[in-house]
């Protein structure tokens, strides 16, 4: 299908000023139109690209290639203007995409990179696109076996997702969502031998009411109660069998009832006050046990209005009532009338009407079927007719199926001829559905074929063949459910498939990625963020505004993204997997440059880093290995698979034992590692040998067996290894087990020289990185809190007191798995609960990259703050420190002791000892309890103790009720009157009686 193609406003002219207001408006209008204005100004840029311009641009470059020579950045930017008409484009951006294309930082390109680069961004693109739309069923389907006995003829689902059929012979069964039976019942009343039986045509229900309705062979459409299935009422008597039901709640108490019947008319009765007349109705005269009425009967009733149309030469094979339409759809296999959109009520003809008004009046039955105005409804011509179909109203498609195997799309109100026609199914077209919320739509075959369409891209998604679906069998029926995501077929089995649905974040969480967030960091070259992720996705970021900037998956198969880093100009990625290889990448395009691999079997790797040897560059990687793997930096990317380079002597000798989780480097010498077993290993760069290993230390407080003493991150003080004035200063960091951070002094033996914790939950840090001056400490832990400490004079020589917290907060909800401080004003954190999130040195909460807000990092009234991410607002971890909270006391225990402390700081009065001496009673009388005036208290209160109901562990109604002293008054008191109550209760009936009598 063709797309409408909007043309550009012509090139602007500088030399007519009174022409710039015109054109600037007519661009605006254009870059609505054309829906440029929702794109970025990358992608605005590209679409105002021509053929034409490429073959100028070609050209050029042709030129300078045949002169000897390839083109820089000056001769770049000049001939991107003049070839592509873009003089109005920003020199920064024509610089953007020249680094991205010279991502070896050679500063000349060719024309032969420039296609690479562009062929290879869109195919990412494109792949990103599909990948984004993947849906599938689970297969093979779950099917529930059935018993002999008729088909089924329909499914629907009720308002608590609960599935109920129908089956010929007038079986309703109501199912769960997993096809688990919950209640069967034949619903038609038993007849004598010598009669046919009754049978079933179709169903509908009325929630609203709790009602069933079941057409019949017999001309009836039968009511019955949806909870207990006994039947209500029964409506009979009309013209002819109704084979397609439909029922529509309107208004409040407002109702349609539709049915379309074998000589190819629609029957709509619509009904006001629903409940009272069918109330009203179940009082009639029962036929077979069941109240009926006829259809003349009913069509006569005040608040009951019939209408029958003659729309079809054939039966009808679906019919629907459109409450937002006001409309009436039906299909049948009649080629001239296979759909029709009509209207409910006639069109106002008054002559017309007022002889149809009296025609019933007089004859006292229902009019006969009348034909549609030609105004009053929309004919669709179908080839061998439809056999079912689907309307959304919100995207104005509706798709029909039938006989010829082909799905239609239309635009329901232009009938003339179809929007796309989508070939695929080998069999007649029985149930389609359209599922609004995902842009995707559903179609069932006759062979038991399912698949699932695109509605925009109108392409195949996924096909579920009877073979990986197991269904087999004539189906009957079939039913999506949306509230559950799962389709239903019934065959003589009834089957389910469940659709493969990407987990959902939670109402009001924004998240980066689908997947949990393995590792991130921010190329400077560009001022992009990149995060990698367990499902193997890479997204570029705009760190000046948190929208994505580029995508692409599948970056190590189906492996995980372990460890990143960039290269040192900042213009390629470097990615190791769980696979074990190590890829890099041009990551503006996804366009992978060269694969680091050993031969054989390969292990995790865990961290990656550059090294700069002898004016060599390595890419240098470690994990479950338990090697240290090196391979050749080479920017042309030969060969594209490479092999690493010789292990160092030491590192087969002496090197680790256990899995390397880590690895720090400090240029120009220094290189240190640390593994599962605790062990650290500090490298010399220039000849591979070992400097120094020591091991993590256990403190005092946590001696238990088993303990974790992994080593999860390194980090050098760059300032005080180089520097003369600090040779006895600790230079190493490394984070411990239970939350400690160690300093350690790798010049001298490798000495731990000062320690602490630095997790307030105790808990492992899982990344740690400091300021360029050294002076701050960034760490996180394992629940998502980042600490910073003053670090400026701390461990210069061995000490024992913690430096000083500057400021922490709760950046995530889960462990954090990337920390990082960009421009020493910002820092980027990462996260398994899949979220990427960037803040202020202060802990001001910019965003998180992907919200759909844009932030400017210039303008602070753009930034979240002072809110913080809805998932750490509702975490229990997330809550202030409390006394009681920091205990293991349950809430029963606190309650209880203060119940307890309640009642003994009100009376001292305790429970009576088994034995009471003359002394005990005289002591008890002189107490303040027992007061020598009379009235002063009630006298129960003394007992109240006494008779207290043991306590089970929470404060009873009575518990909180409270006693007050009252001041002496008279014996003698009047008589409240009482007159108003009626009775008075302290005084019998009988005492009121005798002076009334004497």
């Amino acid at each position: 299908m063709e797309r409408f193609q909007i043309p550009p406003p012509p090139k602007f002219d500088f030399t007519k000023p009174e022409e710039w207001p015109k054109w600037i408006r007519r661009f605006e209008r254009f870059r609505i139109a054309s829906g440029l204005a929702l794109q970025s100004e990358e992608n605005q840029t590209e679409q105002r690209v021509s053929l034409e311009n490429l073959k100028k641009l070609q050209m050029a470059f042709e030129d300078m290639e045949m002169a000897g020579t390839s083109m820089d950045l000056k001769h770049f930017k000049r001939t991107m203007k003049m070839c592509l008409n873009l003089e109005n484009i920003k020199d920064s951006q024509i610089q953007e995409l020249f680094m991205k294309i010279d991502y070896s930082g050679q500063g000349r390109i060719q024309w032969d990179e420039v296609c690479t680069y562009m062929q290879m961004e869109s195919i990412e693109k494109e792949k990103c696109t599909q990948f984004c739309k993947q849906v599938a069923f689970t297969v093979p389907a779950t099917i529930k076996p059935l018993g002999h006995g008729e088909p089924i003829l329909k499914l629907h689902s009720t308002p608590d997702r609960t599935v109920v059929s129908l089956r010929e012979d007038g079986t309703v069964c109501y199912w769960s969502s997993k096809l688990q039976l919950k209640k069967s019942k034949h619903v038609f009343h038993e007849r004598p031998m010598n009669r046919k039986p009754k049978w079933a045509t179709d169903f509908i229900l009325m929630p609203q009411y709790n009602k069933l309705l079941v057409g019949t062979g017999e001309r009836e459409i039968q009511f019955f109660e949806m909870s207990s299935l006994e039947p209500y009422c029964q409506i009979s008597s009309l013209e002819t069998v109704p084979l397609q039901l439909d029922y529509c709640y309107t208004c409040p108490d407002e109702c349609a009832i539709l049915y379309g019947d074998a000589q190819g008319c629609v029957n709509i009765i619509l009904m006001t006050s629903v409940g009272e007349m069918l109330r009203t109705w179940k009082k009639f005269p029962k036929v077979e046990n069941v109240p009926n009425i006829a259809i003349d009967t009913a069509a006569l009733c005040t608040n009951v209005s019939y209408i029958r149309w003659k729309v079809h030469q054939d039966w009808v094979t679906q019919v629907k009532y459109l409450k937002n339409m006001e409309a009436v759809i039906s299909t049948s296999n009649h080629d001239a009338s296979a759909l029709v959109i009509g209207c409910v009520q006639p069109s106002t003809n008054v002559e017309h009407h007022l002889r149809e008004v009296k025609e019933p009046c007089c004859e006292g039955k229902p009019r006969r079927a009348q034909p549609r105005a030609l105004w009053d409804q929309t004919i669709f011509t179908v080839p061998k007719g439809v056999t079912t179909f689907d309307l959304c109203k919100k995207h104005n498609l509706l798709l029909t199926g039938g006989m010829d195997r082909l799905v239609r799309i239309w635009n329901p109100y232009v009938p003339g001829k179809p929007t796309a026609v989508l070939k695929g199914h080998y069999a007649p077209i029985c149930y389609l559905y359209i599922d609004t919320g995902e842009n995707h739509f559903f179609s069932v075959s006759m062979d038991n074929t399912v698949k699932i369409w695109h509605a925009i891209d109108q392409t195949c998604l996924f096909t579920a063949h009877p073979r990986a679906s197991l269904i087999s069998g004539d189906i009957s029926a079939a039913l999506y459910s949306p509230g559950v995501n799962t389709l239903y077929i019934a065959t003589d089995s009834v089957a389910m498939l469940s659709l493969r649905t990407r987990p959902k974040p939670q109402p009001r969480v924004v998240v980066s990625h689908s997947e949990p967030v393995l590792c991130c960091g921010y190329s400077e070259e560009f001022r992009q963020v990149v995060s990698c992720t367990e499902g193997s996705v890479v997204k570029v970021w705009n760190l000046d505004t948190g929208s994505q900037v580029f995508e692409f998956g599948g970056a190590h198969g189906l492996s995980a993204i372990t460890c990143m880093t960039f290269d040192p100009e900042g213009r390629r990625l470097v990615t190791g997997g769980r696979d074990g290889c190590l890829k890099i990448w041009n990551f503006n395009n996804g366009h992978c440059l060269q694969i680091l691999k050993r031969d054989g079997a390969c292990d995790e790797i865990c961290d990656c880093t550059y090294l700069k040897v002898h004016r060599n560059m390595f890419v240098m990687c470690a994990g479950w290995s338990q090697r240290l793997d090196m391979y050749a930096d080479t920017p042309d990317g030969t060969p594209y698979i490479q092999k690493p380079q010789p292990y160092w002597q030491d590192d087969l000798s002496r090197g680790h034992k256990d899995d390397i989780l880590c690895i720090a480097q400090c240029p120009p010498s220094l290189l240190a590692t640390g593994s599962c077993d605790g062990e650290i290993i500090v490298w010399s760069l220039a000849s591979g040998h070992i400097q120094s290993r020591f091991l993590s230390p256990v403190t005092g407080a946590h001696t238990d067996t088993g303990l974790d003493r992994s080593v999860r991150c390194l980090a050098f003080l760059r300032t005080r290894t180089l520097h003369v004035d600090y040779p006895s200063a600790a230079c190493l960091i490394s984070s411990g087990p239970h939350g400690y951070v160690f300093f350690w002094n790798v010049l001298i033996g490798g000495r731990v020289f000062a320690k602490f914790e630095a997790s307030k939950f105790k808990l492992q840090i899982t990344k740690v990185t400091v300021t360029n001056d050294d002076s701050k400490l960034y760490s996180g832990d394992e629940v998502g809190y980042v600490y910073i400490y003053d670090i400026k004079t701390y461990a210069l020589h061995p000490e024992h007191k913690k430096p000083k917290i500057e400021n922490y907060w709760r950046a995530h909800i889960n462990g954090i798995t990337g920390l990082e401080i960009l421009d020493n004003s910002l820092v980027l954190t990462s996260s398994t609960d899949c979220t990427v999130r960037l803040w202020t040195v202060c802990g001001e909460f910019i965003g998180t990259f992907g919200q759909p807000e844009a932030w400017s990092l210039h303008i602070p009234s753009s930034w979240k703050h002072p809110a913080v991410p809805y998932d750490i607002l509702i975490d229990p971890l997330s809550m202030p420190s409390h006394s009681s909270l920091d205990t293991e006391t349950s809430t029963k225990d606190i309650i209880h002791k203060q119940d307890q402390n309640k009642f003994e700081s009100q009376s001292k009065l305790k429970s009576p000892p088994p034995f009471i001496s003359d002394a005990d009673i005289e002591t008890e009388v002189k107490s303040p309890l027992c007061p020598e005036q009379l009235g002063k208290r009630l006298r129960h209160e003394i007992f109240k103790n006494a008779s207290q109901f043991p306590n089970h562990g929470g404060p009873k109604a009575y518990h909180t009720l409270k006693y007050f002293d009252i001041a002496p008054t008279s014996a003698m008191c009047e008589r409240p009157d009482l007159s108003l109550a009626g009775t008075d209760p302290f005084i019998s009936n009988s005492l009121l009686e005798e002076p009334q009598q004497s």
